[in-house]
């Protein structure tokens, strides 16, 4: 049975916990398994650290996460309205950050793809980006 829930947040790095516990919260009822959703909470930590740290560079705005769980599919929008990416290729890319002078490891998206079956990034410069995630419960 298909599910859905929307939430919307400050871009504060406080709210990045936040966002975690309520996407695994709202996924608990697919049974996944341990490693299943700490997998899912990691891939969603980044997605909102980045929008975060990179979107918004620490400014003020707002993060909007929306989540729907279909049969044993589970697929997580993570959407800023920041300052976008002008090159997904090389944002993608291990170790590739725009911030070394905030100790950023560049991993984020590395950790998105590896924990998460699929990963999609949408961006335009000056008007945000969004990044949508998904990934079946249960295939072990």
């Amino acid at each position: 049975m298909k599910n859905e829930m929307k939430m919307e947040f400050a871009s504060q790095s406080e709210n990045e916990g936040f966002a975690r516990v309520a996407v695994g919260a709202f996924i608990a009822g697919l049974n996944p398994t341990v490693d299943e959703l700490a997998d899912i909470k990691t891939a969603v930590s980044e997605a909102v650290t980045n929008a975060i740290i990179h979107g918004y560079e620490q400014q003020p705005g707002k993060v909007w996460i929306t989540c729907e769980t279909d049969e044993q599919e589970v697929e997580i929008c993570v959407i800023d309205n920041g300052r976008g990416i002008a090159d997904i290729e090389k944002a993608r890319e291990p170790l590739y950050t725009t911030k070394p002078e905030l100790e950023r490891s560049g991993m984020g998206f590395t950790f998105m793809e590896a924990f998460m079956d699929e990963v999609w990034v949408a961006s335009a410069v000056g008007q945000g980006t969004r990044v949508t995630m998904k990934k079946r419960i249960g295939r072990e």
